[in-house]
């Protein structure tokens, strides 16, 4: 099996910072990677510059050096990059670095692809037409289709608790009319293979969150949970899903829920996202389920205020990474 490829993300972000400090922490024993991106712009994130970077040419030469240096795909950026300060002259690069990694792995030179952060601001401003890395990636490969249903599904990752959602960077007022009986649906097939394929749950159990304060109080405090999300549960059911809900969002997080279910569909942005932080606001995944390729990412964003001061903690890239190795190793067998 190959190695991981890593996009660096917005170089102006803490992408380079967190990528070097990853290195340091896996290069004895954990998973091989190379960075897919600017080699002069991960010289100036490290300490040691680059005399700790190796330039290559190829997948297959990451995995020689990779205990002594970084290995890094030198894709150059076209123009200077400040520290915390994201530009849109960047955005041909950062999607270039994507696509790179993402073609990489299509043909199975690469194990899977591991994206640190973008912002979303400096892409749109390039003419960047995805609402961010997932739709991309769901385009680029064109995603996969099971029993009907076809990702990309974001799944948010933390401990024991494993979170898909519905509808993804939505304003919250878009969200009620943009659920329907189909979507969830989709959701709920796509994380259900994903459970069995990737990891290795032969049974996957699945719960529905609700959208309404209450799960809507019998229609007092909304329809959709009677009109949309409880059709979708029976849906499931009728197609072999073990499924339950719709739940109140304010029962399905804590220990004793968990443990009645291996993924929560979740209908929002925020919904996922708290619980996930709350439990491990650090080590937290973002996985794409339903795609032919592995994907994941760290849970975080850009954090350009802190960018280039050395402040930045790998922690979630780190577990990132070891969960795309996890999940090459369960698609390889």
């Amino acid at each position: 099996m190959g190695p991981l490829a890593l996009t660096l993300g917005d170089p102006a972000g803490v992408g380079p910072e967190i990528a070097v400090k990853a290195w340091n922490e896996l290069r004895h024993g954990g998973p091989p990677f190379l960075v897919v991106g600017d080699f002069q712009a991960l010289a100036s994130a490290s300490a040691g510059g680059a005399s700790i970077l190796k330039k290559v040419f190829a997948p297959a030469d990451a995995m020689a050096v990779f205990t002594d240096a970084l290995p890094v795909l030198d894709l150059p950026l076209r123009a200077r990059v400040v520290a915390g300060q994201p530009s849109a002259a960047a955005a041909p690069a950062i999607i270039k670095w994507i696509e790179t990694a993402v073609g990489l792995a299509l043909s199975g030179a690469v194990a899977g692809v591991v994206t640190a952060p973008i912002a979303k601001a400096p892409l749109y401003d390039a003419g960047f037409k995805f609402p961010g890395h997932t739709e991309f990636l769901g385009k680029l490969t064109a995603s996969e289709t099971y029993d009907g249903a076809r990702g990309p599904v974001m799944m948010l990752i933390a401990g024991d608790l494993r979170a898909a959602l519905v509808t993804v960077h939505e304003p919250l007022a878009k969200v009620p009319g943009l659920l329907s009986i189909e979507a969830i649906v989709n959701a709920g097939l796509v994380t259900a293979q994903a459970l069995r394929r990737d990891f290795g749950i032969a049974k996957p159990r699945l719960a529905v969150a609700a959208l309404n304060p209450h799960a809507g109080e019998g229609g007092a405090l909304g329809h959709e949970e009677s009109e949309i999300v409880a059709p979708a549960v029976r849906a499931l059911e009728d197609l072999g899903v073990d499924v339950s809900g719709p739940y109140p969002a304010d029962t399905l997080f804590p220990e004793t829920m968990r443990s009645r279910y291996d993924a929560v569909i979740c209908l929002y942005h925020d919904q996922a996202l708290i619980p996930v932080k709350m439990l491990d606001f650090w080590g937290g995944v973002n996985v794409t389920l339903g795609l032919p390729i592995v994907r994941t990412s760290p849970d975080h964003g850009t954090a350009f205020d802190i960018a280039g001061r050395g402040l930045a903690r790998p922690d979630s890239l780190i577990a990132a990474i070891r969960l795309a190795d996890h999940l090459a190793r369960a698609r390889a067998g």
